[in-house]
């Protein structure tokens, strides 16, 4: 009797698991269908969640077959939500699409960085992502802030690696292929150009303006999956770049997610331009086309 009413109590924790990681895709549809995404999308979660809440098994034997983008029948960008709910009982993309999504909070997942240190990341690296910070940890920018030594530097990266390689193992290999740099301009210029006519989410932080409200962009361009939103960091504030700073979310079904930041150059030989933050050469190169076409 004890051993079936154990039996019984696992069963029950194993749906109750099921049940958690369902309702919050029901949660990303919700918040999706909220502000306006594409039908596609909002079903691929929706579905997503029906299929979770429904096994008679364990979610984690399922996810022990396959690798974290290869559930059955589930999209790669959903697989990869789900790998990440059943990993950390957390999933960022909620946290954005609430408004309360920031790099400082991210970065305090990672051990040996609390809140000072990752309020120095991001605000005197300009980093926003953990693969910003991995390359921080390579090419010296971690070591040379104030109270970082190299044998936190290397547990730090090592912490990275593991994280990674688990919750996104072919990220690296997927963001040689983003949205051009035509693609990510025009999401920029739609965004900007009819703020007033979009949905809006609830920011936690307070925004420049005095609003709580940010509008939000759901497109598609080229087969992928856009999403724009002015920038409501800390960084962003201190610099008054609160309606300037667009941050575009990018993903495709057969490849990881990404993002950008779009911001207008204040030096250099793109002053006053828009840019891409990290693709500064191919955005010269489009505004020289853009010229020599004219």
């Amino acid at each position: 009797m004890s051993a079936f009413i154990q039996r019984q109590d696992h069963l029950s924790e194993t749906l109750n698991k099921n049940r958690f990681v369902a309702a919050r895709l029901n949660e990303v549809a919700d918040l999706l269908d909220q502000q306006c995404a594409s039908l596609f999308r909002v079903r691929a979660y929706r579905e997503a969640a029906h299929y979770v809440a429904d096994l008679a098994q364990p979610l984690q034997s399922i996810m022990e077959r396959a690798s974290p983008d290869r559930l059955p029948n589930i999209a790669p960008p959903v697989a990869k939500a789900i790998a990440e709910l059943h990993e950390t009982g957390n999933l960022n993309l909620i946290d954005r699409l609430r408004g309360n999504h920031g790099p400082e909070k991210l970065f305090q997942t990672i051990p040996l960085i609390g809140r000072r240190l990752a309020k120095s990341i991001h605000s005197q690296l300009n980093i926003d992502t953990l693969e910003d910070l991995e390359k921080a940890t390579i090419d010296g920018r971690l070591l040379a802030l104030k109270g970082v030594g190299e044998r936190r530097v290397n547990a730090i990266s090592h912490a990275l690696t593991e994280i990674l390689s688990r919750r996104r193992p072919t990220l690296h290999k997927a963001l040689e292929k983003q949205p051009s740099v035509v693609d990510i301009f025009e999401i920029d210029r739609a965004y900007r150009a009819a703020i007033d006519q979009m949905p809006t989410l609830s920011s936690r932080r307070i925004h420049a303006s005095g609003s709580l409200n940010l509008p939000i962009l759901h497109t598609e361009r080229n087969k992928w999956h856009l999403t724009a939103i002015f920038s409501n960091t800390p960084a962003a504030q201190n610099f008054q770049r609160t309606r300037d700073w667009v941050v575009v979310y990018f993903e495709q079904e057969k490849r990881a997610q990404g993002q950008c930041t779009v911001v207008t150059e204040h030096r250099g030989p793109l002053k006053g331009k828009r840019v891409i933050r990290g693709r500064e050469a191919a955005c010269d190169a489009f505004y020289l086309c853009e010229a020599e076409s004219r």
